[in-house]
């Protein structure tokens, strides 16, 4: 069984190919102009333009998927964040960072960065990981472990971790007006039902993930 960073290995075969069509509904239409931070292969460009995207830009730190992002997107890097955010100040309408700030060091500059990237009313939008979901503490209390794994909340390469209120603290504190903070619908009727018998309050430790929309006011 491997163990550490051996399981990122193990990854599965569509990791750089997955549709946040969920999260991008949450946004305010039209996009405008996008910076998807953390494109992968740019599998989100249909969607994305479905929605009023005018030009597409990405940064991705994997050659091999910014190489096929080149293909989808306007204009790609292929480099790391923050070093290769050199766009100049408020060019983008929409910026999307998702899964990303929680495999960085200093995630609180990042956000602060992208928040400079923003034109006056436009938006970011992030999705996380749920420090409080019972996935991350649940075999702690049981087996002593965190259990890592090759993606998902318990991905090995996390080196940062944020409950819904350390999302929300972190964006105010780049200058954005948090306007919203959803997460994905409940996986199973039971998980719903416990959502709505708890008016959603149950949902602190179940959700693996936060999306939350932020504004630059002008």
């Amino acid at each position: 069984m491997p163990i550490g960073l051996d399981l990122v290995r193990r990854r599965g075969a569509d990791y750089g190919s997955l549709v946040h069509e969920q999260k991008i509904r949450l946004l305010r239409s039209p996009l405008g102009r996008v910076l998807d931070v953390g494109c992968a292969e740019g599998a989100n460009a249909d969607v994305l333009r479905a929605r009023g995207a005018t030009h597409l830009a990405g940064i991705e730190l994997d050659e091999e998927f910014a190489a096929k992002a080149t293909q989808h997107y306007d204009e790609v890097v292929h480099g790391a964040v923050p070093d290769d955010l050199r766009w100049p100040d408020e060019c983008f309408d929409t910026v999307l960072c998702y899964d990303i700030l929680e495999h960085l060091y200093d995630p609180w500059s990042v956000a602060k960065r992208l928040a400079n990237l923003l034109a006056p009313g436009g938006q970011l939008h992030l999705s996380i990981p749920n420090a409080r979901s019972k996935e991350l503490w649940l075999p702690l209390l049981r087996e002593g472990r965190f259990r890592y794994q090759p993606e998902g909340i318990m991905d090995v390469t996390h080196v940062r971790f944020f409950g819904r209120k350390d999302a929300v603290e972190m964006l105010e504190a780049a200058g954005l007006e948090v306007v919203s903070v959803d997460h994905a619908k409940p996986e199973s009727k039971k998980r719903a039902v416990a959502s709505a018998l708890t008016r959603g309050w149950i949902m602190e430790f179940l959700t693996i993930q936060w999306y939350v929309l932020a504004v630059k006011r002008s």
